[in-house]
């Protein structure tokens, strides 16, 4: 029998390639598909999934309120930062009240960093959109007065002389006490109920072998790791492939609903979207 093509999206970063590692290398399948992995940047994905593009895919959990007619939120493959998240350098150590008027560059429209830039960072300010991995050379250079870092970058850029504006998932937390998500995994409504729910469920064994199997799933990191030492690609994966990864629970629920709301609240979404989301471990 012939197996029908499943298309996944993730990213080409270290994280997405650590929890998409048991399908990726074949000790998790989704029986009666092969799957097809597609990389790409998180704003690519956003768009492509605005389009309906892939069966399944990583987005940003500021996109879902676009997509949400098309494709369901899975309670796992949330990347979910508990007191940290992205965070704005500068070449100055400003204040982010420093930042009004200033040009800031951001990794993507539909991230989730823009919608926490635009919470808290005081308006007006100029955002310039660019590759994720252009932000930090570019505020370096001068390019820009200021940019929104996702990825190792949070980690890597104690290196530089550039300054910690502010990190905008612990002001979140500090806001709200909840974590803030940052990027789901969702998969099209018109696969089905019993396909979605398989898939769900491939993609939670895939975590949870994964971090069963840390080292040789570290290894497979590393080639996704823009170079980044061993224990650095570690700790990053740590920080975003985590328990909230395996399953996003009631506190996800929440964090998600409060950054609608304020999206709403400061005019950035017209409403928020109504939470459909598919439980990994539910029954056919």
């Amino acid at each position: 029998m012939s197996l029908k093509p499943l298309s996944i999206g993730h990213s080409p970063d270290a994280d997405d390639a650590f929890m998409f590692y048991g399908l990726a290398s074949g000790r998790v399948r989704v029986d009666g598909y092969a799957v097809q992995h597609v990389l790409e940047d998180i704003e690519s994905l956003n768009q492509r999934a605005k389009q309906g593009e892939l069966d399944v895919t990583a987005i940003s959990a500021a996109v879902y309120p676009h997509v949400a007619d098309a494709y369901r939120i899975m309670s796992c493959g949330a990347s979910v930062g508990r007191r940290y998240g992205p965070i704005v350098l500068a070449r100055a150590p400003f204040a982010p009240g420093d930042l009004v008027g200033k040009r800031i560059a951001v990794p993507g429209a539909d991230t989730t960093a823009y919608v926490l830039l635009r919470l808290y960072v005081p308006a007006p300010f100029t955002p310039v959109m660019m590759d994720f991995e252009r932000v930090m050379d570019a505020v370096g250079s001068g390019e820009v007065d200021a940019g929104v870092v996702i990825h190792e970058g949070q980690l890597t850029w104690t290196s530089t002389e550039l300054c910690r504006v502010i990190d905008l998932g612990a002001a979140w937390t500090d806001d709200t006490g909840l974590p803030i998500p940052l990027g789901l995994d969702v998969v099209r409504r018109g696969l089905g109920e019993s396909t979605m729910v398989a898939v769900a469920r491939a993609l939670k064994d895939s975590i949870v072998y994964a971090r069963s199997h840390e080292d040789e799933a570290i290894d497979y990191a590393m080639g996704f790791g823009r170079g980044v030492e061993r224990e650095t690609c570690r700790t990053f994966v740590r920080m975003y492939v985590n328990q909230d990864t395996v399953d996003m629970g009631q506190e996800g629920r929440r964090a998600l609903e409060t950054l609608y709301a304020r999206a709403v609240a400061r005019g950035i979404l017209a409403e928020a979207p109504k939470l459909d989301i598919l439980q990994a471990s539910a029954p056919f």
